[in-house]
């Protein structure tokens, strides 16, 4: 299994002075996992540098928006009328369907702010389907030896996570506050990787260490792992997503004419509604013809 493993090192782009975001999905190496099509690390920032995660009002077509924090808290407003604050161990999953609009900004007294934000492509068959947002804040969660595990999309070990999702899909938290082996047990149908957000993970002959993507071989159905104290790792898996989904600004879809059809309702202020106090509403940039459908 070793041979196969990948090691992904995110793009990083800093929004403001100093604070960094990392991109791990997609890259050239890799686009999907599964139905997991984005992921973007942000923080750990405190202080005045947390404005920079201030997000206004924008629009989604085509896939969901899972919000998973580590630490702090964030608000959520669509243009369903859904005012949401997330938390850290909670989970904030927006179905944009066929087309709605959000806003994000730093909950009340957050002092701390560091999470992951995902995208999960919609199927063809539902990607049009009617916006929908929901808030779960009793996920499951266990522990394994000193590892504390929180399941919030999909099924493991015996738990399953109420997140209405649209295709097999995995997204579960290891927490580990003392150096511990664990050894998890995979469905070998699935793609996966283990995202490191903080600390350092050893998999075989492999070294994470923290802001690494490692993405596993297919048919893998067993990861032992090696995790240094205080580490925070995040496993996401899915069924492979069949199809090739085209990826621009905010908005996933199959063909450029829906894109550039999104862009001109947002535009015109058409299909994505408003958002009661989301603050600035973010204008689209130009459209580039040359779109690549993601892909393994």
């Amino acid at each position: 299994m070793t041979d196969a493993l990948k090691l992904i090192e995110p793009k990083r782009s800093e929004i403001a002075p100093g604070v960094a975001v990392l991109r791990a999905l997609p890259t050239r190496v890799r686009r999907l996992v599964g139905a997991w099509c984005f992921l973007d690390h942000f923080g750990p920032v405190e202080g005045e540098a947390m404005q920079a995660f201030d997000v206004g009002v924008h629009p989604h077509i085509g896939l969901q928006t899972a919000t998973w924090l580590f630490d702090g808290a964030l608000l959520h407003r669509d243009s369903l009328g859904s005012v949401q604050p997330v938390r850290a161990g909670e989970l904030n999953l927006m179905t944009a369907g066929q087309g709605i609009a959000h806003s994000e900004h730093l909950g009340t007294e957050c002092t701390r702010l560091h999470g992951l934000q995902f995208w999960i492509a919609l199927p063809d068959a539902v990607r049009d389907i009617a916006p929908r947002f929901e808030h779960h804040a009793d996920l499951p969660q266990w522990r394994d030896g000193d590892v504390s595990l929180r399941l919030f999309i999909g099924e493991f070990a015996g738990y399953r996570s109420s997140a209405r999702v649209h295709s097999p899909l995995l997204g579960l938290e290891l927490h580990a506050p003392t150096a511990q082996a664990l050894t998890l047990s995979l469905d070998p149908g699935f793609e996966h990787a283990l995202y490191v957000a903080s600390g350092h993970v050893r998999s075989g002959e492999i070294d994470v260490p923290a802001m690494r993507l490692l993405v596993l071989p297919a048919g893998a159905d067993v990861l032992q792992l090696e995790l240094a104290a205080a580490t925070c790792a995040v496993l996401i898996g899915g069924a492979p997503f069949d199809e090739a989904p085209l990826m621009w600004w905010n908005f996933v879809a199959r063909r450029n004419d829906e894109i550039a059809a999104a862009r001109e309702d947002w535009q015109a202020h058409r299909r994505f509604g408003t958002v009661a106090d989301g603050g600035v509403r973010i204008p689209v940039p130009p459209f580039d013809l040359h779109l690549r459908a993601a892909g393994r």
